[in-house]
């Protein structure tokens, strides 16, 4: 007697090869298991965004700059201290009442860093000035891992520039130096440095505004029109490079606001930064023409800013007060160039340089007048003012 169910076994087996194979027992599926994905090879540039290709043109070429500079600390007098101060000591060790036995001072070494990008094939770097301010040794870190001494060639404390040169023979990787001047507000720009130690970190936002006087700022040390960018600047990227979308430098990073307003950062444009790098690379130092006037905005009567640039006061003895101007005059051109604000004067007169004659037009008391003034350099005004 046949066994009921016994015979269909070989029936559906071999259904099941016609049909083209076992799938209860050849699909990974089948067992619970996850059918391997199905990739096409995809290019490395198509995942690759302008901001990667901006970083691989000009990244290598931005460095760390470590400083150490040497501090000297005025220490009291003997007789400030243990055991010295208790009178029946001094009296035991012959010591006169009030007697100081000076102490020389001691030094102490202080620590910084900050970044920087090399510019020139024969190992020229921008970086700021405050970075190696003081600096008694420099050494510079690149991106492949080599460290390198620096030496400084030129600071300008004005500008917040200065020029390092790598000792040794290169070959030195090269960022390309972009145009500041046909910059617009809305572009995307890049920053790239070392902030906290944290070599090669890469932001990215937009230029807010350009043209930003650091004076508004409430630098008044400085003689600077900064690009203003969202781009994250932190401790440590000062001195590195704003790059813009096709990789090129195109401002150096200096300041960052803290405080309110805070995620502001501001950069010295590459234009005004390359001319300032030529001057401290050819001479050492840098020239700047002042006529020894303190200005503000010109206002209507409702208070909005109006074209012209107003004088609140007159250094003694400088430039502008031998040609006769006073303070509450608004001039309004320099030459055939209308003044806009007091940030375009302060342009003008660098751009005419020192002992140049140049031509003022001023509004005083509704009269207008034509006065002659010679810009002098910047230190014989401070020298003189001190």
């Amino acid at each position: 007697m046949a066994v009921a169910g016994s015979r269909p076994m070989p029936l559906l087996l071999g259904a099941a090869l016609a049909l083209g194979g076992l799938p209860l027992l050849s699909s990974p599926a089948a067992w619970g298991q996850a059918a391997p994905p199905v990739s096409s090879p995809r290019p490395p540039a198509a995942r690759r965004s302008f901001v990667a290709e901006a970083v691989r043109i000009s990244g290598p070429a931005v460095v760390t700059i470590d400083t150490e500079r040497t501090v000297l600390v005025q220490r009291g007098a003997a007789a400030e201290g243990f055991p010295f101060m208790d009178p029946l000591l001094r009296q035991f060790f012959g010591l006169p009442p009030g007697a100081l036995t000076p102490l020389p001072p001691s030094q102490r070494t202080e620590r910084g860093q900050g970044s920087g990008v090399l510019y020139d094939p024969s190992g020229l770097l921008l970086t700021n000035a405050h970075v190696v301010e003081d600096s008694t040794r420099v050494t510079v870190g690149l991106s492949d891992g080599r460290r390198v001494e620096g030496k400084v060639v030129g600071a300008d404390p004005v500008t917040d520039l200065a020029v390092v040169r790598l000792v040794g023979a290169g070959p030195w990787p090269v960022a390309p130096l972009g145009n500041s001047d046909s910059l617009q507000v809305g572009e995307w720009v890049i920053a790239v440095g070392n902030p906290f130690g944290l070599d090669q970190t890469v932001t990215l936002g937009i230029i807010s505004s350009l043209n930003r006087n650091a004076a508004k700022l409430g630098i008044t040390d400085k003689r600077l029109e900064l690009i203003q960018t969202d781009a994250a600047i932190n401790p440590g990227n000062s001195g590195g490079p704003l790059l813009d979308a096709e990789g090129a430098v195109v401002g150096i990073n200096t300041l960052v606001r803290s405080g309110p307003g805070a995620g502001l950062g501001f950069a010295i444009p590459i234009n005004r930064a390359r001319s300032i790098a030529q001057q401290l690379v050819s001479t050492g130092s840098v020239s700047h023409a002042m006529v020894g006037v303190a200005l503000e905005p010109e206002r209507d009567a409702s208070g909005a800013m109006v074209a012209g640039a107003r004088v609140r006061s007159v250094m003694p003895g400088g430039p502008a007060a031998r040609a006769g101007v006073q303070p509450g005059d608004v001039i309004t051109a320099v030459g055939d160039q209308p003044v806009r604000d007091p940030a375009q004067l302060t342009q003008l007169v660098e751009r005419n340089g020192v002992g140049r004659p140049m031509d003022l037009r001023l509004r005083r008391s509704g009269q207008v007048l034509q006065l002659q003034v010679t810009p002098v350099e910047l230190s014989s005004l401070v020298r003189r003012g001190g």
